[in-house]
């Protein structure tokens, strides 16, 4: 049996997805494309999915409601963000990954960074020639992957198990890897780290990026062995209505504050 294709986004899906960003980049210049992409991917590889109510305000701030102010416009606004999300949790439906773990679902929405690209930034002045070279492919996707992490701490908190916790650092390593500018010492020691019998020279920024997707399917596979215990609810019983009332007033549940049940 073959395993289930992974969904992608429709075009008409990433036009919205555009114009929505664009409108909260208006009210958070930080907030960009691919920061958003990486985070909603942070949100999909999670043991659970957070609400809706609570993942908008951590990824937006309040650029939500001052970019879409009416309930109508709310509503259109949210709708592309969701679509998105939802095309990532099939990327990364653990069932599909577990069919063909080798396989890479996850298709992030990341724009190649050139070195033009580094030098025009240089040379509108946004940013001097040291902070350019920190401009990557793929580094923008992988900040807003640790922004939606660092959103959520109780659901990626680091399991105790000693074997576990290394796995689990070790995807994070590669996600890490699109940060760090190429030729930089940290570069070095992941590459003598994670590509030890490297014959052909250093990886390439396709490497990394599919090492990348890869531990975040990882990662997402990760939870379902080691996801965090949620704490049970626990219910009180009801009082018979001949019992005394817990309310310690003496009387009968039935002519208390059960009187009403």
């Amino acid at each position: 049996m073959n395993p289930r294709p992974p969904r992608a986004s429709s075009p008409a899906e990433l036009e919205a997805f555009d114009r929505c960003v664009e409108a909260l980049a208006g009210f958070n210049p930080e907030i960009t494309f691919e920061w958003v992409d990486g985070f909603l991917a942070a949100l999909a590889a999670a043991p659970r999915l957070p609400a809706v109510e609570d993942w908008l305000p951590a990824l937006c701030g309040d650029a939500f409601e001052r970019a879409f102010s009416d309930p109508e416009a709310a509503a259109a606004g949210q709708a592309p963000l969701v679509a998105r999300l939802k095309v990532l949790c099939d990327q990364l439906d653990p069932e599909a990954l577990l069919d063909d773990p080798d396989q890479l679902r996850l298709d992030p929405l990341i724009g190649e960074v050139s070195d033009e690209d580094r030098q025009r930034l240089v040379d509108e002045g946004a940013l001097s020639a040291e902070e350019a070279q920190m401009v990557q492919t793929g580094g923008l996707w992988a900040e807003g992957f640790f922004d939606g992490v660092a959103a959520f701490p109780a659901l990626w908190e680091e399991p105790p198990h000693e074997d576990a916790s290394v796995l689990f650092k070790q995807a994070f390593d590669q996600i890490a890897a699109l940060l760090l500018p190429p030729g930089s010492d940290e570069w070095k020691a992941h590459v003598a780290e994670h590509y030890p019998k490297a014959q052909e020279g250093e990886p390439t920024r396709d490497d990394l990026l599919a090492e990348a997707c890869m531990s975040v399917q990882d990662l997402r596979l990760f939870w379902v062995d080691f996801a965090p215990k949620t704490e049970p609810r626990r219910v009180e019983a009801t009082p018979g209505r001949n019992d005394p009332c817990p309310c310690g007033s003496g009387k009968k549940y039935k002519k208390c504050h059960g009187a009403a049940a």
